[in-house]
């Protein structure tokens, strides 16, 4: 393979360690969540809490080409970060999991300020590299 070839695969997978990041930030969401309820902070317990939201991440990125819009915060990461959330309440609900407003709230607040909070973070790092080189 070429020195070409090898930066356009690159680019082309740089996506992949974003969205391992974003699914880290959803484990540690779940994670926290038990631990601030009291709840034993186990793999289990805290994978038992994060798979409907680590499913409907799986989804928005695919509804919102994730992999070449995985940075963006407008319009996609805020679609990325509604979709994760809404879809990821549903599927807990239907599987059993409980639905509490303030729970929604939380939700809504903790996974905004992860999923959100580090692509502008990411911006911030991209565009201060591009200014030092440049």
């Amino acid at each position: 393979m070429s020195h070409a070839g090898i930066i356009d695969t690159m680019r082309r997978l740089s996506w992949i360690p974003w969205f391992l990041l974003d699914a880290v930030l959803v484990v540690v969401f779940a994670a926290s969540g038990r631990s601030s309820h009291q709840e034993e902070v186990t793999i289990s317990g805290t994978l038992l809490v994060a798979w409907p939201f680590l499913a409907a991440l799986v989804v928005a990125l695919l509804l919102t080409k994730g992999t070449t819009t995985i940075q963006d915060i407008w319009p996609w990461g805020l679609l990325y970060w509604v979709i994760t959330v809404v879809l990821g309440m549903l599927l807990r609900v239907v599987t059993g999991g409980g639905f509490a407003w303030s729970f929604l709230g939380v939700t809504f607040g903790v996974l905004g300020l992860f999923l959100l909070g580090r692509r502008a973070v990411a911006h911030l790092i991209i565009r201060n590299r591009v200014k030092l080189r440049g």
